[in-house]
Formats: structure tokens, sequence, C-alpha cells
């Protein structure tokens, strides 16, 4: 059965890492839905969380192959139930119209409605920064889409382990 899966490593934190990680993946024809890197909290390491669609077979081997790369610390199968997601986004919306102090009005209120912030608020547009899951910044662009959406910039999803233990670690002393 063909499904979306997550996979979070642990990676060194140095050129290349990226493109030998996004090369394994375009070697065997498997496409990447999203990728999110970002250092951790030890700045010789950065986390990858890459989202992909396929079945047992194909999460199986990324998996296998992953654990191969040198510069890959720690990898692991995230599972849906035992996760927390998340995406980050900015979308400007064009605010224009005889209707333009109620429409920024009714566009407050829902960037309230989803736990949003203003990023940047003009005579013509308004920038709100939105953190959830993908159904639910799915569901505001749909909302406000009859305003006018003049850019959207959205992460891929980041991902961490719900309960007290690590889902990854740098347990083995990788110093070169």
């Amino acid at each position: 059965m063909v499904e979306r899966f997550a996979v979070a490593m642990i990676v060194n934190n140095r050129f290349g890492v990226l493109n030998r990680v996004a090369g394994l993946y375009a070697k065997r024809c498997y496409n990447i839905d999203s990728i999110s890197v970002g250092e951790t909290e030890d700045p010789k390491y950065s986390r990858m969380t890459i989202v992909s669609t396929g079945d047992e077979y194909m999460k199986d081997q990324v998996i296998r192959q992953l654990e191969k790369l040198i510069d890959v610390k720690s990898v692991t199968l995230l599972e849906p139930e035992n996760t927390a997601f998340a995406q980050h986004m900015f979308i400007k919306m064009h605010l224009t119209g005889t209707e333009r102090g109620s429409s920024k009005h009714q566009v407050l209120s829902m960037i309230n409605e989803y736990g949003g912030k203003v990023a940047d608020f003009g005579e013509e547009h308004l920038t709100a920064e939105i953190t959830g899951s993908m159904a639910k910044l799915d569901s505001f662009i749909e909302k406000v889409r009859s305003f006018g959406i003049l850019e959207l910039s959205r992460s891929g999803d980041i991902a961490i382990g719900l309960g007290i233990e690590n889902t990854l670690s740098v347990e083995k002393n990788y110093e070169e």
C-alpha cells in the first residue's frame, strides 16, 4: 500500500550532506514531498525530516540506504501516532476594493482563529504567519483564497517524537 511517510535523521552539519541525501533519493527514483533541515542543540549536527510517498519496500530501502551514508549518524521512520508534525507558513494576501476595511477585519479574525499572527500589515496587503498541521495550513489557504494570495512560503514538515524518549540521538563517538 502506498502512503505518506516521514524519515528523521541526525546528520553532520557540513556542506554536501544535503546533496548526498537528496542524491540517494534521486538515484532510486524516489520523490521527496518535503524536506526540512535545521541545526540541533549541538551545532556539529543537523536534524533532517524528509516526507515521501511509497510502499513498505520503499520505506525499508530508504532507511537501509540512509544508514549507509557516512554523514548520517542516526535515522528513524517516524510513526504518525507517536510523532508531533508541524509546518510553518507565511502568506501574503491582497486586500483591496470597497470592502477593504471589512476584508481586513475578516482576515484578522481568521488569523486569530488559526492561532496565527500578523507579520506585515499594509494599506493593500497583509502577511500572516501560521504554524500547524498540513491540513490546518491547507484549510487556511482555502478560506483566504478569495482575498487574493500574492505570495506564499511554506516549510516542509518538521517533526519530533512524543514522550520523554529520544527518537534520534548520536550515541556513538563520531569525532573525526
